[in-house]
C-alpha cells in the first residue's frame, strides 16, 4: 500500500495541470509545513529564524515545468536576487537549485549562461550554490556541467549524488579530481530497476557506501538524510577515523525532523536545513508526500482546517 501511494505521488508531481492550479491556491492543504512561503522575504525570514537555533541554510526557489526562455531568465534573475538578499540580511544561508529551471531542457547554453550569471553573484559575495539532481535523464549533463562550472569557479559550486542510483559510486571516484562538496541523498525519483536499486535496503547499504568513500577520499560531505541510523553511523564513523566535523555537514528539510536539527546543532554539527520557497511549490510537495505517506495524514488534516 505504501509503495502504491508512493507512485501515485510522484505520478502526481509531474502533473503540469494541477501545478499550474496550484499556483493558484497559494500554500494549501499542509504545503506551508514543508515550504517556508512564497517570496524572498518570507524565505529570508525563515532562514533568520534557523540561524537563532543555530542552524544554517540553503535556499531554493522552487522552478519546474520551465518552458520557455523568459521563464529560464526569470528563474536566473531570482536566484541572483536570492544571493543578494542572503548577503544583504547578512543570514548563514547558501542556494540550491535546478539547472532545467534554468533552461537545461530548452538550450544547453542558455542553461550555462544562467548558471555563470548566478555564479558570479555568488562569487561575488563569496556564497555558494549547489547543483541539485534530478531524474535519471537528466544525471549525465548535470554531471558534466557541474565538472566544467566547477574548473571555473571552484568551491563555490556543488553537487548532489543520489545512492538509489547504480552509477554513483563509479561517479564519486570520476568526481574525485575536482575534489568536490557533495550532498548525497538516498533520491526520490522514480527509476527504472534497470539504473536505481529497486529495494529500500540496497539503497540504504548503498547510501552509507557512498558516504563513507567520499569522506575517506577526503572531501566535504553534506549527508542529507533524517535517518537517525544513518546520523549515528556518520557520527561513529567520523570519530573513528578522525574526520574533522568541518569535512562534513548533515542536512535536513524544511518542516521535518526539527527537534533533531535543534539536537545535532546543540552537539556542534554543522546542520543546514533545505528551505524552498516560491509559488511553484506543487511538484515539491508530492514528492514530500511521496517519501513519507505518513505525511498524508497531515494533510487530510490541514484541508479541514482550510
Amino acid at each position: 500500500m505504501e509503495e502504491l501511494m508512493r507512485n501515485v505521488f510522484l505520478y502526481l508531481s509531474k502533473n503540469q495541470g494541477l501545478n499550474h492550479a496550484a499556483k493558484k491556491w497559494g500554500l494549501r492543504f499542509g504545503a506551508s509545513r514543508f515550504v517556508a512561503g512564497m517570496t524572498i522575504p518570507d524565505a529570508i525570514r525563515a532562514v533568520n529564524d534557523l540561524n537563532r537555533k543555530g542552524i544554517v541554510a540553503t535556499l531554493d526557489h522552487l522552478g519546474e515545468f520551465v518552458t520557455s526562455r523568459e521563464e529560464a531568465n526569470e528563474s536566473a534573475d531570482y536566484c541572483i536576487r536570492t544571493l543578494d538578499a542572503i548577503a544583504d540580511a547578512g543570514v548563514k544561508s547558501n542556494l540550491s537549485l535546478k539547472l532545467t529551471q534554468l533552461g537545461l531542457d530548452i538550450d544547453k547554453n542558455l542553461c550555462m549562461r544562467n548558471m555563470r550569471r548566478i555564479l558570479d553573484v555568488a562569487q561575488s559575495h563569496d556564497n555558494f550554490v549547489r547543483i541539485d539532481m534530478e531524474d535519471y535523464a537528466h544525471n549525465e549533463v548535470t554531471i558534466s556541467i557541474f565538472k566544467e562550472l566547477r574548473r571555473e569557479y571552484g568551491k563555490h559550486v556543488g553537487l548532489v549524488l543520489q545512492a538509489y542510483l547504480y552509477k554513483t559510486e563509479k561517479d564519486i571516484d570520476d568526481l574525485h579530481e575536482f575534489r568536490p562538496n557533495l550532498r548525497l541523498v538516498k533520491g526520490a525519483y522514480k527509476e527504472p530497476k534497470e539504473v536505481a536499486f529497486p529495494l529500500k535496503t540496497d539503497v540504504d547499504k548503498n547510501f552509507i557506501k557512498i558516504i563513507e568513500k567520499h569522506l575517506l577520499l577526503g572531501n566535504y560531505a553534506a549527508v542529507a538524510t533524517h535517518d537517525e541510523a544513518v546520523i549515528q553511523h556518520v557520527k561513529a564513523f567520523t570519530e573513528k577515523h578522525n574526520i574533522p566535523r568541518s569535512q562534513f555537514e548533515f542536512q535536513m528539510l524544511y518542516g521535518i525532523r526539527t527537534g533533531l536539527q535543534e539536537q545535532l546543532a546543540k552537539e556542534g554539527y554543522t546542520m543546514r536545513v533545505y528551505v524552498p520557497y516560491g509559488n511553484d511549490w506543487y511538484g515539491y510537495f508530492m514528492r514530500r508526500l511521496a517519501e513519507r505517506p505518513a505525511n498524508v495524514a497531515f494533510v487530510i488534516k490541514s484541508m479541514f482546517k482550510n
